[in-house]
């Protein structure tokens, strides 16, 4: 399965009800949303500065990275940006494969 960073800034509604509910709440809520698309959240934290919370999951694929950030980004209750994370075998993959390039202005 493929890794993905989430990273999210909530709305005014969204810290609201964080601070309402509960981190652990939230965080129950969050697990049970990535295994409703088939991965798991290997690590997530709330932080300071341009994203108040951090997530990588392991997830079936791009469709189901997809899903989540884009319901989450829906409900209105902040936005989400979504990376996906390679593993040094994936970057020695794409090492291997054959590419025609030119920069501009060559």
């Amino acid at each position: 399965m493929a890794h993905y960073l989430f990273r999210a800034r909530y709305s005014q509604q969204g810290i609201q009800g964080v601070l309402k509910e509960g981190a652990a709440s939230r965080l129950k809520a969050i697990n049970d949303l990535v295994a409703s698309v088939g991965g798991q959240v290997e690590a997530a934290y709330w932080a300071f500065g341009d994203d108040d919370f951090i997530m990588i999951a392991e997830l079936p694929g791009n469709a189901a990275a997809a899903a989540a950030a884009t319901r989450v980004s829906a409900s209105g209750v902040g936005g989400v940006t979504t990376t996906v994370l390679l593993t040094a075998a994936d970057v020695d993959e794409a090492r291997g494969v054959g590419v025609t390039y030119r920069p501009p202005g060559a």
